[in-house]
């Protein structure tokens, strides 16, 4: 029979939030506990809250740690307390309704984890209209003969785009092997919109770096040796790891914010749950001011269009 250890009682603002088997090894390689996955999200609070404030959330969650099975949750677990807060979202596919956790303050967080939550993947919209995303993403994501040196090339060019059209971008590695930059948009378009505004960015990186590039949506149907730009995370309830969440890898490492002028020099590996507390202390939450920085996603849309003219082939929907 597996041990347990005592719970504790964790103070969170004015919510005591019960953890249960606090010395249970959640990450096998660090020999990180449960009780480290807290510590953890408290020394990042702000961050973490901030990244998620008021966005239906899917839970990633390992109920006895990495080494055993992982659940994505999209129904909030059951025995929240009250003051627990949740948006309710219809799935068409399944012509289904799930209430979602929806993060308001830094004690739902730890309630997760106190439910064997990882992982936090949030919508990017908020429950106020979850149709209407007000957050673009674009995810650099490698292909299985690419490296991180070629991200960064082509985060680069995404920066130097960004720049152009007059956008600010945040960037943030994954946790895995690639990287992840934020715009924060107007509300004014669906899901399907800005997905559309996406493939046109990620086709102009393309044009501009060809040889690392790819907008190719089938996997079989890829170079191997490229990026592949994702535009479909842009699709509803497409969900990527959050700013300072932490990821399911055994070295418990962080999808963490980076300035851009660290971009060239970073090691993914480096940021974990052990590292980004004296990170986060010592810098603060790095995507603090992207509600600051609204774009206007009209001359992306422009592109599209130009690009419709020219006969490009209209984007996959990954839910058809």
């Amino acid at each position: 029979m597996a041990s347990t250890s005592p719970a504790v009682e964790i103070e969170v603002d004015d919510r005591v939030v019960r953890v249960s088997n606090p010395d249970r090894v959640y990450f096998p390689e660090s020999g990180a506990t449960k009780r480290d996955l807290v510590d953890y999200y408290l020394a990042v609070g702000p961050g973490i809250v901030n990244a998620l404030w008021e966005r239906p959330c899917m839970l990633h969650r390992f109920p006895t740690g990495l080494a055993g099975e992982k659940v994505h949750q999209k129904r909030l677990p059951r025995g929240a307390p009250e003051w627990v807060e949740t948006v309710r979202l219809h799935f068409p596919r399944w012509d289904r309704t799930a209430d979602e956790l929806c993060v308001t303050e830094l004690a739902s967080v730890i309630w997760a984890v106190q439910m064997s939550t990882v992982e936090f993947h949030p919508w990017n919209s908020r429950r106020e209209d979850p149709e209407r995303p007000d957050e673009w993403r674009i995810d650099l994501d490698p292909g299985p003969e690419s490296d991180f040196a070629q991200v960064q090339r082509v985060a680069g060019v995404v920066h130097e785009v960004l720049d152009e059209l007059g956008a600010v971008g945040f960037p943030k590695t994954s946790g895995g092997s690639g990287l992840h930059v934020y715009v924060r948009v107007r509300p004014d378009h669906d899901h399907k919109g800005v997905r559309r505004a996406a493939l046109a960015f990620a086709r102009e990186v393309e044009r501009r770096t060809p040889d690392d590039v790819t907008t190719t949506w089938w996997r079989k149907d890829r170079d191997p040796t490229k990026l592949f730009v994702d535009y479909n995370q842009n699709a509803r309830d497409h969900t990527i790891a959050a700013a300072y969440s932490v990821r399911g890898f055994p070295d418990a490492r962080v999808s963490t914010p980076v300035r851009w002028d660290e971009v060239d020099d970073c090691d993914p590996h480096d940021f974990t749950i052990f590292t980004v507390p004296a990170r986060f202390a010592a810098l603060g939450d790095l995507h603090d001011r992207i509600d600051d920085e609204v774009f206007d996603l009209s001359p992306l849309l422009e592109w599209a269009d130009r690009d419709d003219r020219a006969g490009a082939e209209p984007p996959v929907d990954p839910d058809a």
